[in-house]
């Protein structure tokens, strides 16, 4: 492999707090290590048009605090085609570019896995994702600030539930994953947490609900993932109000609030430590993997294994949850 003199960097897919602070680690460990280094603005889109530009060190100053992205992200359908694909070779090779490190979830993986195989072009990922939901790290840049974002809003709903005795259900992000609704179940006191790995029935509910209800409690707050096979928020609190009317059922959709917001400590330094790693590992000769970590540990993950194996959460999480809300 020709010697690395100049990498890329770009963010894809859906924001997530921490992104600009690895994005700062990356230039940063490549201007240490007298590399040259470059944005890419849009991510793949950017990368197909040639919406590249130069970095220093003082063009990421101030923002490790910031959430978001300064390089923007975007959906690329050109990107999808091999035409496209093609095209955004050519920009990389003419801004002289040698490698290049992506800053996503699963999709953004995936093309540089495919990107990586048809033109033999270095590529490392970071796991930039409040999902959490990648095989090779236990922690994605993300996840720490957003699930803090969930707690700070439960606790405030739960003032509310107490001062009427209400009952609210809590919608958090998660489609295909719950693992943002797992671990608020477990740190916010919920009665129940509902994600999309298993279904729970209305009648389990309505039952747990009753116990609580003799067991005198003032206030229930129920946390759901946005993909849960039992329904949203929205529609559980209805099938609730038909079988249980005595209930004053609440929705609150928590939204992209949990994308927003400045990165937590954890997050920072997460970002920070797998930035660091990207560069290093690619002007090692490594390719087409992801950095993650591991048991406090750097590892090294291949994208095909990173974006096939499904991460799945820990049942004992769920059996704590359970236990904790009685």
């Amino acid at each position: 492999m020709k010697p690395i003199k100049k990498i890329a960097v770009f963010t894809s897919g859906g924001d997530a707090p921490g992104m600009n602070a690895a994005v700062r680690a990356v230039v940063r460990a490549a201007v240490y290590n007298d590399v040259q280094v470059a944005g890419i603005y849009r991510g793949y889109e950017g990368m197909v048009e040639g919406d590249i530009e130069e970095l220093d060190v003082r063009s990421v100053n101030h923002i490790l605090q910031r959430g978001g992205t300064f390089l923007k992200s975007a959906r690329s359908d050109a990107f999808r085609t091999k035409e496209g694909r093609a095209k955004g070779y050519q920009k990389l090779l003419q801004k002289g570019i040698d490698a290049v490190v992506a800053i996503g979830g699963d999709g953004t993986f995936t093309g540089a896995h495919i990107f990586n195989k048809e033109f033999d072009f270095p590529f490392i990922g970071i796991p930039g994702t409040i999902d959490n939901d990648l095989d090779g790290t236990d922690y994605t840049i993300g996840f720490d600030t957003a699930l803090n974002t969930v707690i700070d809003a439960v606790d405030k709903i739960r003032d509310t539930a107490a001062s009427h005795n209400r009952l609210f259900f809590v919608e958090v992000m998660g489609r295909d994953a719950g693992f943002i609704a797992a671990h608020a179940g477990v740190a916010s006191g919920a009665l129940a947490t509902l994600i999309p790995e298993r279904e729970t029935s209305i009648e389990s509910i309505v039952e747990k609900l009753d116990e609580a209800r003799r067991k005198n409690k003032t206030s229930s707050v129920i946390i759901v993932a946005e993909g849960g096979k039992s329904g949203d928020a929205t529609e559980l609190a209805r099938q609730v109000a038909e079988k249980a009317p005595y209930y004053d059922a609440k929705v609150t959709i928590l939204g992209h609030i949990q994308r927003g917001g400045s990165p937590s400590c954890f997050d920072r330094n997460l970002a920070s430590r797998l930035g660091v790693a990207a560069v290093e590992n690619l002007l090692n000769g490594e390719r087409d993997c992801m950095v993650g970590i591991m048991n406090h540990k750097i590892v090294l993950t291949p994208f095909a294994k990173a974006i096939t194996d499904k991460l799945t959460i820990d049942p004992e999480l769920i059996r704590i949850a359970d236990i904790l809300s009685i």
